[in-house]
């Protein structure tokens, strides 16, 4: 069965009604020939491929840095900036491409997503300097800004109805957990065999194929085309969140109050102002903020900020833990998080099964409460090696978390309206963004206020060299090697003692803002709505009636 069979009845809010005939096939009221030509499971697969490659990405240039470090050189700033400028573009820019997809073609953004994404990994791949590769790497986060929104709302058009969509949504968020996971095991398999460059290469044979086939199976749609695209806007929202992005990763790494945090951080707050301001007075807007009054909507970007705001910052801190406080190495401890890539994957794949049977608001609160107990309980972790705890709460986090997840993404993209969905799941992956940075920040910031106190002053080390240490668990290490000696030995347990404190207190943090993501689902529809549609599928249409709104 074709998505423009099934798409048939469905009218999306906005969309002027139709006339139809007895007996005459049904247009899809989204834009010409979506849908047409292509199984709704096989443009599914297309789209999971392409979200592999970007949630892999994201990920697989973290083995690396030593690699480039080693051979570009590069500053320490440079350094930070080849690290984050990719999800620092691709967060600014996906309001951008989202909607611009809903004005020109969803498939069109997509397919030129491919093709920048495939261009950009042949730069980085054999970038010879520095500022090269991160403007390899910003092209990169562009490329994925255009890729990851168009990926959301084709599926939102392809699976109008809801039962199907929602596996359709579970497949695809357990593909992002499945690359997230990748990434850094498929990197270092690269490293051991080829030299740094290998892990951008990666990238464009996939592509190759991806644009032909692209270009042949998936449909094409668009949103309502009435007034300018506000090109004002999208610019305004591309800075502005630029800005404010920026100045939420550099407050994570411990410069809050400097100049280079507080000024982007501002002006893009401002234009953020600015932005929602102008798209309330204009009759066009380029994102339509009423969907924000929508409970179900606005609390479902709500429950996706404060998932990742509780979690993000908390899994770089248990990679320290891992490799720092019990000595694994980055392989082994790569194997340790793969529990929780699979449970997140398990979660993925029953989570329709989940929502048909609990409905979102059931679904969502148990996930959050469900993530909480898992964090609680690695508070039992100390300065020894528990593997049999830390499996079993890392399984129980990855459920919970992909529960969590999956039901907000779901109910998100159901409440938004068909012909805003490119703008509907950029909000979304904003949201996405945002939460993560801003637990990187608050979750580093609480790490770091926990952790110095305990190595600042012990006894025997200099003042300046406790100083140095209170920094970080890895420069407390360092500073320790160069003292030697009983000094060197004393500030070496301490900041072990100190970090594993600071962990304990990040964790419980943690638990407590995943308990209010639990309070805040409670907003969320009982039920899983499906009525409508399922209606609208099984009734034809009569001569001079219009199809059912959703």
């Amino acid at each position: 069965m074709s998505g423009t069979t099934t798409a048939g009845p469905l009218r999306a809010d906005g969309v002027p009604r139709q006339r139809y005939r007895r007996g005459q096939r049904l247009r899809p009221p989204y834009g010409p020939g979506a849908g047409a030509g292509a199984n709704r499971w096989t443009v599914l697969v297309v789209l999971c491929v392409s979200l592999l490659l970007v949630a892999v990405d994201a990920t697989v240039l973290h083995v690396a840095v030593p690699a480039v470090t080693e051979d570009l050189r590069p500053g320490a700033i440079q350094l930070l900036w080849i690290v984050d400028v990719y999800p620092l573009v691709c967060a600014s820019l996906l309001i951008l491409f989202g909607t611009l997809g809903d004005r020109v073609g969803r498939r069109r953004v997509l397919l030129l997503g491919y093709g920048l994404f495939g261009t950009a990994s042949a730069l980085a791949a054999f970038a010879p300097t520095p500022e090269v590769l991160i403007a390899a790497r910003a092209l990169l986060g562009a490329g994925g800004a255009m890729i990851m929104p168009a990926t959301l709302s084709i599926l939102r058009q392809v699976f109008p109805d809801r039962r199907e969509r929602a596996l359709a949504v579970g497949v695809w968020s357990a593909v992002a957990a499945v690359g997230a996971a990748v990434g850094p095991l498929l990197g270092g398999f690269l490293l051991e065999h080829f030299w740094w460059g290998s892990v951008f290469l990666i990238n464009i044979p996939l592509m190759a194929v991806a644009l032909p086939v692209g270009r042949r199976l998936l449909p094409e749609s668009t949103g309502p085309r009435d007034g300018p695209w506000d090109v004002t806007g999208a610019l305004m929202a591309a800075f502005g969140l630029f800005g404010l992005v920026l100045g939420v990763k550099r407050a994570g790494t411990g410069e809050a109050l400097s100049l280079g945090t507080i000024v982007p951080g501002a002006v893009g707050a401002a234009l953020l102002v600015l932005f929602v301001r102008r798209q309330r007075r204009r009759a066009h807007p380029l994102v339509d903020l009423r969907m924000f009054s929508r409970p179900a909507f606005g609390t479902s970007v709500g429950c996706i900020v404060l998932a990742m705001l509780a979690l993000v910052g908390l899994e770089l801190i248990a990679a320290q833990y891992l490799q720092l406080v019990l000595g694994l190495t980055p392989l082994e401890t790569g194997l340790r998080l793969l529990p929780l890539t699979l449970a997140a994957m398990a979660a993925g794949l029953v989570g329709s099964r989940l929502l048909q049977w609990l409905g979102p608001r059931t679904m969502v609160a148990l996930g959050f409460v469900l993530t909480a107990a898992a964090v609680a309980s690695l508070t039992a972790m100390g300065l020894h090696d528990r593997p049999g705890v830390l499996v079993g709460c890392f399984v129980l986090l990855g459920f919970g978390l992909e529960t969590t997840l999956f039901g907000a993404y779901e109910s998100m993209l159901s409440e938004a309206p068909a012909e805003s969905a490119g703008g509907a799941v950029a909000i979304g992956e904003t949201s996405y963004q945002l939460g993560a940075g801003i637990g990187i920040a608050l979750l580093g910031s609480v790490m770091n206020a926990a952790y110095a106190p305990g190595v600042a002053s012990v006894p025997g080390v200099p003042s300046a060299a406790g100083a140095s240490a209170s920094h970080s668990l890895g420069e407390a290490y360092d500073v320790a090697s160069r003292l030697g000696g009983p000094a060197g030995a004393a500030l070496r347990v301490a900041a072990r003692d100190s970090f594993v404190h600071g962990l304990h207190v990040t964790l419980a943090l943690s638990a407590v803002l995943l308990l209010a993501g639990a309070v805040a689902a409670l907003r969320l529809p009982r039920a899983m709505d499906c009525g409508a549609v399922m209606a609208a599928a099984s009734v034809p249409a009569e001569e001079g009636s219009a199809p059912p709104v959703r």
